[in-house]
């Protein structure tokens, strides 16, 4: 249909927009958008053998594969994922580049999500076996278990199979819409792991889409870049290879509280409530925005109270009145998600069930390993009881800070956005546990705010090194150190290609084995066409 004229598109503009995205392809930024599809069908391939495979996977069987999960196939299948992982990073970088230099469009970038997106959907679940865990919790519900009550191991089956064991006896750490999910796709699918987990992962794309939609949107309002924000928040690796490959409902959860604040701002405070709600039964992490949101409607309601020549209500007055709307918001929104599925807030308990992931990319866990490490060969103290302490002391140090980030964030509405970032930030920072895809949370809320081209890097550079760290098959690499090693060099050759084409002079060694090789007595000159298709 033509956008003016509610028409069929003529041949004409048919053969116009094909033209324009093979023009498109045809650019140093066309030739990213390329390479990022091949990383992914890479990644989706070599995700068969060396992914998180079901334990028992008849269809490798039938499809004469299985040799990709043992000895040399294996092997093979690792380095065609790790190899695909870094084309997706060597795509990004250099989309990243075009945007800065504004050499790439919002509807480009936008386009190419789903084309990074589409081969992941066929993939197995990656770096991650979360999924099986979400299925076999909605199998609970949808067996008549309360899975806030009983783990999965109440339910034996061909889920449980394949949940990993430290959460067979684990309930339920998420809220009831992710249930409803669960329970809505193991009845369609029953027992299919491979059905069950396409299906999983598709509910999850209304996340991704609430990205695309509220950032370039959050960006305009916060004085940030959208093609910036598209690309930091949506196109980065680490967002879309361990939430759409490995299938984490962080991805709803994230877009809906993205959606929320960005509808927050446009002064529809009711809808943000609501969208918001729905993210915290989606995963609890979104209801940090909510005390922020109180502050953003309280600006908007003095705003408006002056601009139609009233006297503003009082503070305290102002925030009964609109944190109690959104309170009864809230209330109606969870209340009825709770009241579907059937359950009640067993699941807040739960949220301690994190504390059995130990890995140092939480600062208690580092405290911890310190303390140990240090005066342990002295005074034979183990990690578990000094984690415990640790863990108390960031505990306490996490509730007055957030305290202190939400109060001094009452004053504007970037202020309180800001808040939001902050807040994020020190949750996983200081939360007894981190895993590599907490850290979307806080990134799609930076990606609306302008930042320095050093900022940008940095946060390429955490990016890469976060994506790197856990093995295809979900296992931890943190503690082996040439894996970690590796990480830390890719992710700074990866930081400093965001502003230098060539950072490791590759195209001056190839240029220099060329004359070598011709005996050329001049050494050529690079152009700069010749510089922009150097790696990275």
């Amino acid at each position: 249909m033509s956008a003016r004229s509610g028409t069929l598109d003529s041949p004409v503009d048919r053969r116009s927009r094909l033209r324009a995205s093979s023009d498109y392809l045809r650019t140093p930024e066309g030739h990213a958008t390329v390479l990022g599809f091949v990383g992914a069908l890479m990644l989706t391939f070599g995700g068969f053998g060396a992914g998180s495979v079901r334990r028992h996977d008849p269809l490798l069987e039938e499809m004469r594969l299985s040799w990709l999960r043992f000895g040399h196939g294996y092997a093979l299948s690792t380095l065609i994922v790790w190899g695909g992982v870094l084309a997706m990073i060597i795509a990004w970088v250099r989309l990243g580049r075009s945007a800065i230099n504004g050499r790439v469009g919002l509807r480009a970038l936008s386009w190419t999500v789903p084309v990074w997106t589409a081969p992941m959907l066929l993939a197995v679940p990656m770096f991650s076996r979360d999924a099986y865990s979400y299925l076999a919790q909605g199998a609970l519900l949808r067996d008549g278990f309360d899975p806030y009550a009983v783990g999965p191991v109440a339910n034996p089956g061909l889920l449980l199979d394949n949940v990993s064991n430290v959460w067979t006896t684990t309930t339920a750490p998420y809220g009831p819409i992710s249930l409803l999910l669960g329970a809505g796709i193991t009845t369609i699918t029953g027992d299919n792991v491979v059905a069950g987990t396409m299906l999983l992962r598709l509910t999850m794309l209304p996340g991704l889409a609430l990205l695309v939609w509220a950032l370039p949107r959050l960006a305009r309002q916060l004085g940030g870049k959208p093609t910036i924000a598209v690309w930091l928040a949506v196109l980065n690796p680490l967002v879309l290879i361990h939430l759409i490959g490995g299938v984490h409902n962080e991805l709803l959860m994230v877009g809906l509280m993205v959606a929320g604040i960005t509808l927050a701002l446009d002064r529809r405070h009711v809808a943000a409530v609501a969208i918001i709600a729905v993210g915290v039964a989606v995963k609890a992490m979104a209801a940090i925005a909510l005390p922020f949101v109180v502050w953003i409607w309280m600006i908007h309601e003095r705003e408006r109270a002056l601009a139609e020549d009233r006297e503003p209500a009082t503070p305290i007055a102002s925030f009964v009145r609109t944190a109690g709307a959104g309170v009864a918001v809230f209330a109606a929104i969870f209340t009825g998600a709770s009241a579907v599925a059937g359950v009640g807030l067993g699941w807040l308990t739960a949220l301690s069930g994190s504390a059995k992931i130990v890995n140092w990319l939480s600062l208690p866990t580092i405290m911890a390993h310190i303390v140990t490490v240090g005066t342990g060969w002295f005074t034979g103290l183990r990690l578990e009881p000094v984690l415990d302490v640790t863990r108390t002391i960031c505990a306490v140090a996490l509730v007055g800070l957030l305290v202190w980030i939400w109060w001094r964030s009452r004053k504007t509405e970037r202020d309180a956005v800001m808040g939001i970032l902050l807040a994020l930030v020190a949750i996983v920072i200081l939360s007894p546990a981190a895993l590599p895809w907490y850290y979307s949370w806080p990134l799609a809320i930076a990606a609306g705010f302008a930042m320095s081209t050093r900022t940008l890097q940095i946060l390429v550079g955490l990016s890469t090194w976060l994506m790197l760290v856990f093995q295809p098959d979900g296992s931890i690499g943190l503690y082996t150190f040439f894996h970690v090693a590796l990480a830390v060099v890719a992710a700074i050759v990866a930081a400093i290609s965001l502003r230098t084409v060539d950072p490791l002079r590759l195209r001056s060694v190839s240029e220099k084995t060329h004359t070598s090789t011709e005996q050329i007595a001049e050494e050529p000159v690079q152009t700069t066409s010749e510089r922009q298709s150097s790696p990275l």
